[in-house]
């Protein structure tokens, strides 16, 4: 080997150490330079632009998925018909837009399926929204709509005579009997002052003052949901904050989609803020325990409120018999705080694998969240819609519950959700074959946003994916036009969703809320010819909605189970009354329901093709393994 020679004779003795030296000097005297002259001119460039903080408002150009193989299976009809006018149905969402492009214009508001006046029938809410105070061209009111069912799929508007003729600038919508008094109260979320309606006999009060839970007057409350999170019988209440929104604010952000004109502004101009969690006194009066329950979530490096809420499932993920929260965030990580049993929540939406999209790391525009035992061995999966160009998440968990993985793409679910931008979102079983289906609303925020993305549309159909099973080529698979009907694809710009029979044939059928229009109500006209059972759980030493009751029904070689929970969606309520698809199946023997708090008990099922009623305290402890 060749010694080489110490370090400073290399320098010394190279050949170009002399013109390293005259350009090195060259060099130092061009930087000099260029900071005398340069570093000026480019302030004042930087100022330029700081001062203008031109925005650009919505996602990137949408790429098309890949197409997945479909099944080599025949997919049910599964007609969904829009009914008209015949219904009695008049109600048109006032947005309240006016020309400034303020965000909560574009957010539409939610719908709820309940049976207010104990008909047996159900019935709808629809919330609305109003027209701005500084508005001074209109100052006529915009009322939310209560409309009683008669159980076969004709309403007639109540809301006068009930006290829900409400105006405000209306979000979402909670259902539940907080008081136990045998019928169902509602909270209005809004941007403002929250509202809370105590039912008495089929009419409302309003005791926001003396319940407490109006909330902040310049908060902008959105998905909210009544459960008993500390098992005591009575249901608190969660109520989802979005982004520290003004008009000031918004007005003093030159958002843009093509460069020009004024666009509507993206959640990442907005600060986060903190939800509310209200525990039920008992008394009428809620107390807001958000701080001391930790819920409130900040951003680890900055240490400022982290959450931009949008969607609220609560559900039992470990099944410990104690409701876990979680919280679907437009883009910031979402939320899955499990609870201690004491009171507290811990936040491990990171470590169970739901806070973020797997496959980039990022965190989505989250919208609406579904959870639901989703197979037969008991599978818990999470269902949450996302942007347009993000594909919808499906969150499967692995047997110990405590990992999620995205499903979304290996289950057929994903790839087409992307070219929509998802607002409500739901499972159902529409087709009664006793596997889940899933249902999305769809619908862009901004109305012209066709002139910068050809792929984009302002309304967009809803998207309906039928369950083929898991051991289908394609588990969920996107249902055409040809099977759903063309009412169905008719493009809406679609915000909350809800589910129900209201016409008591035993199938659900779909209502979607949409902004700045008339809602799409669709009547389930599958002919299927399955069977059904429909379940009304009454709690008597939980809470009397029995909010939360897990029903657990074999049928042949698995098992089906559903979840008491009006809260899913986006905004929204669906019906508490259990609906089990027997497909084929023409009898069953009992069927399992464990309460609130972990009791279980066993109610045998004489009959099928029905809606029963099971009290807690009248059935049988199940036999032990």
């Amino acid at each position: 080997m060749t010694e080489l020679p110490p370090s400073h004779e290399l320098a010394d003795d190279h050949p170009d150490v002399e013109n390293d030296a005259v350009i090195g000097t060259a060099l130092r005297g061009s930087l000099i330079l260029f900071a005398v002259v340069g570093v000026p001119v480019l302030a004042f460039v930087v100022y330029l632009n700081m001062s203008k903080q031109t925005q650009q408002s919505i996602e990137t150009e949408v790429t098309l998925p890949e197409v997945r193989e479909i099944n080599d299976v025949t997919i049910p009809s599964l007609v969904m018909t829009e009914v008209g006018d015949e219904s009695g149905i008049d109600f048109t969402h006032q947005s309240g837009r006016y020309g400034d492009r303020l965000l909560p214009e574009t957010m539409g508001s939610g719908v709820a399926a309940l049976d207010f006046n104990n008909d047996g029938h159900q019935d709808l809410l629809l919330v609305n929204s109003c027209y701005w105070p500084w508005d001074d061209r209109h100052d006529e009111p915009s009322p939310c709509q209560l409309l009683a069912g008669d159980g076969d799929f004709h309403f007639s508007d109540v809301s006068e005579q009930t006290g829900l003729d409400v105006t405000l600038y209306g979000m979402g919508v909670a259902v539940g009997d907080y008081d136990n008094d045998g019928d169902c109260d509602v909270f209005l979320s809004a941007v403002g002052t929250n509202r809370m309606f105590r039912n008495d006999g089929g009419v409302f009060s309003d005791v926001t003052a003396e319940s407490g839970v109006g909330g902040a007057d310049d908060a902008w409350s959105t998905s909210c949901g009544f459960f008993d999170y500390d098992n005591d019988g009575l249901l608190d209440l969660f109520v989802c904050n979005y982004v520290s929104w003004s008009k000031e604010n918004d007005l003093s952000q030159d958002f843009t989609l093509d460069g020009e004109t004024r666009a509507y502004g993206p959640p990442r101009a907005f600060a986060g803020t903190f939800s509310y969690l209200y525990k039920n006194r008992g008394d009428g009066s809620f107390e807001d325990v958000s701080a001391s329950a930790g819920i409130q979530i900040r951003n680890d490096n900055t240490d400022v409120p982290l959450g931009k809420a949008m969607g609220l499932a609560p559900v039992d993920v470990n099944r410990d018999g104690w409701i876990d929260i979680l919280v679907a965030n437009d883009t910031v990580r979402n939320f899955l705080f499990e609870n201690n049993k004491d009171g507290t929540f811990s936040e491990i939406g990171r470590l169970s694998g739901i806070a973020f999209d797997r496959s980039t790391g990022n965190a989505r525009g989250a919208m609406g969240i579904d959870t639901a035992a989703f197979r037969d061995d008991g599978t818990l999966a999470i269902g949450i819609g996302n942007f347009a160009n993000e594909a919808s998440a499906l969150y499967m968990t692995r047997p110990d519950r405590s990992q999620f993985i995205d499903a979304a793409m290996y289950t057929g679910f994903g790839p087409p959700t992307r070219k929509g931008l998802t607002f409500g979102l739901f499972f159902i079983d529409v087709d009664l074959d006793g596997r889940l289906d899933v249902l999305g609303a769809n619908g862009h925020l901004e109305e012209e946003i066709a002139k910068t993305q050809a792929t984009q549309r302002y309304e967009q159909s809803p998207q309906l994916f039928w369950n083929a099973g898991r051991e289908a080529k394609t588990e969920l698979v996107l249902v055409e036009e040809s099977n759903v009907g063309k009412d169905f694809y008719k493009p809406i710009v679609g915000r909350g969703a809800a589910f129900a029979d209201f016409d008591g044939d035993g199938d659900q059928d779909v209502v979607i809320s949409t902004s700045h229009s008339r809602p799409a109500v669709f009547r389930n006209d599958q002919q299927t010819q399955h069977h059904f059972l429909r379940i009304n759980l009454q709690g008597s030493e939980c809470n009397r909605d029995a909010i939360g009751a897990i029903a657990e029904l074999p049928l042949g070689d698995r098992t089906l189970t559903r979840t008491v929970m009006p809260t899913r969606s986006y905004l929204s309520q669906c019906e508490k009354t259990l609906t089990f698809g027997l497909g084929s199946t023409s009898q069953v023997d009992s069927i399992t329901v464990t309460w609130p708090g972990g009791s279980s008990e066993q109610f045998e099922v004489d009959a099928i093709d029905q809606t029963i009623t099971l009290t807690q305290g009248n059935g049988i402890a199940p036999a032990s393994d």
